[in-house]
């Protein structure tokens, strides 16, 4: 790690600390706000999904500011359903700066010819299609707000409002919200629901590396169903701590 670098994420790692002590206690709308509109007013970009939960947060950040940019990664491996729902929250929510972003095709060649690098080896497909058009794609911002919640897995569960990685400071407006009270929260604003979650899709990523979730079972749990990977490595420290 070069200098720069390092300074850079010291400086993410402080700045992180100090609105702790600040904002410890925000969630949802009120963190949203002060984050967009105070800390970081023109240098922060959510990432979105589109997935089975979504809906929520582009809610709250559009309640807010319709202009904050929100950044999709079209891995080339999503469901047609997602780009759809994509769409159809983008319009509904009045969102004006939606960026799909995708992978570097030079990049895809070389390292993926045969499009089953999922099959093969898929932390390098994660790493190839979600971490490095992220990382591109947040250059030049100082934050980027995040959907994830402590529920979701055990490795979530003591997740802080507000982290550092990678440089960048990040917000999780929702890391206490159940799923109980993100549902409650979309019907009072009749918000569509993404339209695999009926099919028994709780968490939703590419297609090939997505299944349905048996009743009773976890809510990650078809997600590289089969296999010890739990994270697609967009939260990972470049040294792959974290969550």
């Amino acid at each position: 790690m070069n200098a720069l670098a390092a300074d850079r994420k010291q400086w993410a790692r402080d700045h992180a600390a100090a609105l702790r002590n600040l904002y410890g206690s925000l969630d949802g709308e009120g963190l949203v706000k002060v984050m967009t509109q105070l800390e970081f007013r023109g240098r922060i970009a959510l990432v979105s999904s589109f997935g089975a939960e979504s809906a929520v947060l582009l809610h709250l950040v559009a309640k807010v500011d319709r202009t904050i940019p929100v950044i999709f990664l079209d891995t080339d491996k999503l469901f047609g359903e997602t780009l759809r729902y994509r769409d159809r929250l983008t319009k509904l929510l009045g969102l004006t700066d939606v960026r799909t972003i995708e992978p570097d095709p030079v990049a895809v060649a070389e390292r993926d010819p045969d499009g089953v690098l999922w099959r093969d080896d898929p932390n390098a497909c994660c790493r190839l299609r979600k971490v490095e058009p992220l990382n591109r794609a947040l250059s030049g911002f100082d934050a980027w707000i995040t959907g994830r919640k402590r529920f979701q897995t055990k490795e979530r569960a003591e997740l802080p409002n507000l982290e550092s990685a990678n440089g960048l400071v990040k917000v999780n407006p929702l890391i206490s919200w159940d799923a109980e009270a993100l549902d409650a929260y979309r019907i009072a604003y009749d918000l569509p629901a993404h339209p695999l979650v009926e099919d028994g899709y709780l968490s939703i990523g590419c297609m090939p590396c997505t299944d349905r979730v048996a009743p009773g079972g976890e809510y990650r749990d078809g997600r590289w169903a089969g296999s010890e990977k739990k994270e697609c490595g967009i939260h990972l420290e470049a040294d792959g701590s974290g969550i």
